[in-house]
């Protein structure tokens, strides 16, 4: 008995780690990853679609779940204000195109949501748990310049007030 707790622990523990092993996250001042994904329509988006304007590039677990519904809708309410701040919002998970809409649907978001299904654009930036039976996108916010590069990186989030602290750090113009 001893001797498989001494061999399942480890092997326990060694899956709970590398679920976490999100890879490197670009930092400040990076170009940002390049990516090609599809959106809740069909439609593919590119980093350089937003060429010339801020990007709020939010990766989230789960469709329709608690904390995810909440910073959606959360984004989905402050969507004007961070627009009129020269900001595009878009979400990423690993969830089907299918499912974004039905999100979409449900919760009116009239933003972009990007079907990541391999995980490897959320894997570029950092933001992906791979437990290699199923992967879940970390709750990660990048604030990408109109440039291109990584402005601002937001780990830990409070969903409910994100949107707030985004536009707190957005640099004012005029």
């Amino acid at each position: 008995m001893k001797l498989a707790l001494l061999i399942i622990l480890p092997l326990i523990a060694w899956v709970v780690w590398r679920a976490w092993q999100t890879g490197p996250t670009p930092e400040v001042g990076m170009p940002a990853p390049d990516f090609k994904l599809p959106d809740q329509h069909g439609k593919l988006h590119s980093l350089s679609d937003y060429a010339g304007r801020w990007l709020v590039l939010y990766f989230y677990p789960k469709d329709d779940t608690p904390g995810c519904t909440r910073e959606a809708c959360s984004f989905r309410d402050d969507l004007a204000r961070l627009q009129t701040a020269g900001a595009e919002v878009v979400g990423i998970s690993v969830d089907s195109q299918e499912s974004h809409q039905q999100f979409a649907n449900k919760y009116a978001l009239t933003f972009t949501l990007l079907a990541d299904m391999d995980g490897n654009t959320a894997r570029h930036y950092g933001a992906l748990m791979d437990w290699k039976i199923f992967q879940l996108a970390t709750r990660t916010t990048f604030l990408i310049d109109p440039v291109g590069k990584i402005y601002h990186v937001y780990k830990h989030v409070d969903p409910s007030k994100h949107a707030d602290e985004i536009l707190a750090d957005m640099p004012k113009t005029q």
